[in-house]
């Protein structure tokens, strides 16, 4: 699951490697750069409990929901109701985003960029994130996010934008 989730972490060594210093990110957007790398390999970890090591059960999850681009909806799920359905999801998920921007002041910091999320390697969907994280002990914790999402037909130029970037051990 490892090489899947990479791309959190690799984003971040393409942001280092950019010829301007003010695009090498600093150590502690590093640090957040693991937490959502974190994040992202608990998502599809085979034991469902792991997902609530890596979140703030008192968040809010915002879900802008345009796979029906006529009858768009949001949705807001609190955290610890998420986590209680997580449970029950379906094996073999995995969601690959492309970090595009960390903005990091003490102990809060917002992730943005572009993701696809597969189910037994399909496209179910792709958006936008949107991370809200925050420093607990030592570690960065998932405490809000909010994310669109688009059909799977609708995915193609975001699949390839966040592929751009990485090159995925397989």
């Amino acid at each position: 699951m490892k090489a899947l989730l990479a791309p959190a972490l690799l984003g971040a060594a393409a942001l280092a490697a950019a010829p301007l210093a003010a695009n090498t990110p600093t150590p502690e957007a590093l640090a957040v750069m693991e937490g959502v790398s974190d994040f992202f390999d608990a998502l599809s970890n085979d034991d469902k409990t792991a997902l609530a090591r890596q979140m703030i059960p008192e968040g809010m999850i915002f879900i802008h929901d345009r796979r029906t681009p006529d009858a768009p909806r949001l949705a807001m799920v609190p955290v610890a109701k998420h986590l209680e359905n997580w449970l029950t999801s379906p094996d073999e998920v995995a969601e690959i985003m492309y970090i595009e921007s960390v903005r990091v002041d003490g102990d809060m910091a917002q992730v943005w960029g572009p993701y696809y999320f597969t189910i037994a390697g399909s496209l179910s969907h792709c958006g936008i994130n949107s991370l809200s994280m925050v420093k607990r002990e030592g570690r960065w914790l998932v405490a809000n996010t909010s994310f669109t999402m688009e059909a799977p037909e609708a995915c193609a130029d975001t699949v390839a934008e966040v592929n751009s970037h990485f090159e995925f051990a397989r």
